[in-house]
């Protein structure tokens, strides 16, 4: 597994040789295809002591092995991260040029327990779905349930539980009423067997909350209120004591991008975790198909795209397949990683969005065409996620000063019009106006998912960086209006009233949102100066940490990311 870095126009990669030996002999296939990077550094932690290591990211854990590797041993799970920080400091125990150039990364997490008979620490009720959560209607229904998704002692709830006679049929339950896509109305066809033809949308895109008149409701009885209150305090005390550990890397090379590695991983984590509370994105997109090997899913990729590619396909055939792909896509990292291998079918999808979507607004978009366009934007948007370490996909988006990426920006970004929806408008909107809001929240994810690759390149003014996409997004006649969009889209989702709850799919694109408009504050005068001089009074009246505490629950893993994003926004927002 290579470690990236971008030089003048070329990108280098740095393979250790025997760790890359070691680790491929001493793991299962499965988890060597999903390691994303690895780099020797000093550890420091309660059991090591500033020892040289090797720290080895997966999707989903860290591990350290020694410099020699020898053995490779679990030290944590992104899922028990609560911060990854760079540490401003010159370690005393380093000396001349490592003690100058050392990046020391700080990550705080809480230690994991061994499973014991009964239940797994992760296991919290386990009788609920996570599709389900306690009444809105009252604080005590509110605080109880998110307490609980974060108690790690299930013996003591249960016992407590007994106790106060607060029985689990006494609490109120409600069902998030799913949601459809536009572009894949029917979530039922989406298997790779028996793809359906796609149809008309019929309902809102997937960017507006929920309301308490959108979910069933059974009432909690006169007494329950005063127990769950006292049974909230005696579990609070107890989830106090939890343990906090520390692990301290110091990373000698002065063009490391561990720390980097390590927060672009834990963000795809905590979408990827957020994403898997949806009872609709688990229903289609988390059904893998079980013991399908490496080389089967190269031969049904290679099958696929040989289908797509063929001259004179319909469009309508070639929806069917594209929707396949993309859908086969959410469930294999395997398949993400053949996609970018392969070169042509990238560059295929960018021509077909070239063609769909015209850059001239006086070329009116049909709904068939925005569509395909929905379609192909969020097929390219999943295969970025947990694919930044492969070989083929840096080299393929760099190739030719990174042409292929600039063609895909400028076809990307397109002018929302006079779309500019509110939840209680919504109704009011025609068919294609819904389609164009639907593309415009696709545009979004891609164009995040762009950006947080360019964050392992902002060392240097390289292709691929973050100020290299805006400069090449600079000159778009509808970048301001595109940005400016995204904006009012945040201003009007926080503003809302705080009956309205945000969805597991919804706060991921409200996460994506706020990433666009931080780092266009941060890395672009002219878009930094547009949206305070268009948004300023916005921010100051509208919006506040309290109404992101009011429209997150607290057990979304990324309801911590989103309310720090916010906080940022703010204080750049009201300079």
């Amino acid at each position: 597994v290579p470690m990236a870095r971008a030089g003048p126009g070329t990108l280098l990669y740095r393979r250790n040789i025997r760790l890359d030996s070691f680790l491929k002999r001493n793991t299962e296939r499965a988890l060597y295809e999903r390691i994303r990077g690895y780099e020797p550094c000093v550890v420091k932690s309660d059991s090591i002591n500033k020892v040289y290591m090797h720290v080895v990211m997966s999707d989903e854990r860290v591990y350290l092995t020694e410099f020699s590797p020898r053995t490779l041993t679990s030290v944590f799970g992104f899922s028990s991260v609560r911060a990854i920080e760079l540490i401003n400091d010159l370690p005393d125990f380093l000396s001349g040029k490592d003690r100058e150039q050392c990046q020391h990364i700080k990550i705080i997490y809480v230690p994991e327990k061994p499973v014991t008979k009964g239940h797994h620490d992760d296991q919290l009720f386990p009788a609920l779905s996570p599709s389900h959560s306690f009444s809105p209607l009252t604080a005590e229904g509110k605080r109880l349930y998110y307490t609980i998704k974060t108690i790690k002692n299930w013996k003591l709830f249960m016992n407590l539980l007994h106790e106060l006679e607060v029985g689990i049929s006494d609490f109120s339950l409600k069902t998030v009423v799913p949601t459809r896509s536009a572009s894949c109305p029917n979530e039922e066809t989406l298997g790779l067997l028996a793809p359906q033809p796609p149809a008309r949308p019929h309902s809102s895109a997937s960017m507006y909350p929920l309301t308490a008149n959108q979910c069933t409701k059974r009432t909690l009885s006169p007494k329950v209120p005063r127990r769950i209150s006292l049974l909230f305090s005696r579990l609070l005390k107890q989830n106090k004591g939890a343990n906090i550990a520390e692990l301290h890397l110091y990373a000698l090379s002065p063009i490391s991008t561990l720390y980097i590695h390590l927060q672009s991983t834990w963000t795809s984590f905590i979408i990827k975790s957020t994403l898997m509370l949806d009872l609709v994105y688990r229903r289609k997109y988390c059904t893998s198909p079980q013991g399908i090997s490496w080389e089967q899913t190269a031969h049904l990729f290679s099958q696929l795209q040989g289908e797509m590619l063929q001259e004179g396909i319909s469009v309508e055939s070639l929806y069917l397949l594209l929707q396949e792909l993309c859908t086969a896509a959410h469930r294999n990292v395997t398949l993400r990683r053949l996609f970018w291998r392969s070169n042509e079918l990238c560059r295929f999808l960018v021509q077909i969005l070239e063609d769909f979507l015209p850059g001239d607004r006086s070329v009116l978009y049909t709904t068939d065409h925005l569509l395909m366009s929905i379609l192909v934007v969020q097929t390219l948007a999943v295969m970025f996620r947990e694919t930044e370490v492969e070989p083929a996909r840096l080299s393929l988006l760099s190739a030719n000063n990174g042409a292929l990426v600039t063609r895909m920006l400028l076809a990307l970004i397109r002018d929302p019009g006079g779309v500019v929806f509110h939840c209680k408008q919504f109704l009011f909107f025609s068919q294609t106006d819904v389609c164009l809001a639907e593309y415009l929240d696709a545009a979004c994810s891609l164009l995040f998912e762009l950006l947080l690759q360019g964050q392992q390149f902002s060392f240097s003014d390289s292709i691929l960086s973050v100020g290299w996409i805006l400069q090449v997004l600079q000159p778009h006649p509808h970048l301001l209006s595109f940005i400016g969009y995204q904006t009012q889209q945040v201003v009007l989702v926080l503003s809302s009233p705080p009956l309205y709850i945000l969805s597991p799919v919804q706060s991921v694109l409200l996460f994506q949102r706020c990433r666009l408009l931080l780092v266009s504050l941060q890395y672009s005068k002219h878009l930094a100066g547009h949206l305070k001089t268009n948004f300023k009074d916005d921010f100051k009246y509208s919006v506040n940490v309290i109404s992101v505490e009011t429209k997150l629950p607290p057990h979304y893993p990324i309801s911590p990311m989103i309310r720090q994003l916010v906080e940022q926004i703010l204080t750049l927002m009201l300079q």
